[in-house]
């Protein structure tokens, strides 16, 4: 699946999607072929260090197994980071097997890395940090 020239707004719909449905090879689209994406969970997924997109990938879809997304939205819309980056914060719910319940705040950085700018923004994922709420 080719994103280019896919907006802010556009990428933190399908990260919303992603969650909403359990699917981390939504996920996956908007993570760099290259580099790393630093991820930093707590409790109970207690998890934190930079990965492969293809070791998020594999991540998100143990997490999405294990885990039943309740709700998943934003609070607020992409806030303009440096240069060609924003961020966005979501809430996140979710619950285990055994009906326990959990909420955090996730920050997703969205970073354009597109190298030609006549192709447009390439917005990807590059760090997910969450905080218990």
């Amino acid at each position: 699946m080719i994103l280019a020239s896919l907006s802010p707004s556009a990428a933190t719909q399908r990260i919303e999607r992603a969650f909403l449905q359990n699917n981390a090879k939504m996920l996956l689209a908007l993570m760099p072929v290259e580099g790393l994406i630093k991820l930093s969970l707590p409790e109970p997924l207690s998890f934190s260090d930079q990965l492969s997109d293809q070791q998020a990938y594999f991540l998100f879809k143990k997490i999405f197994a294990t885990y039943i997304t309740l709700e998943f939205y934003p609070t607020r819309q992409p806030l303009p980071g440096e240069g060609r980056s924003h961020i966005f914060k979501t809430r996140w719910s979710f619950q285990d097997p055994k009906n326990n319940k959990f909420f955090m705040n996730l920050f997703f950085y969205l970073r354009d890395l597109s190298s030609d700018s006549s192709s447009g923004p390439l917005w990807k994922i590059t760090e997910i940090r969450a905080e218990e709420s």
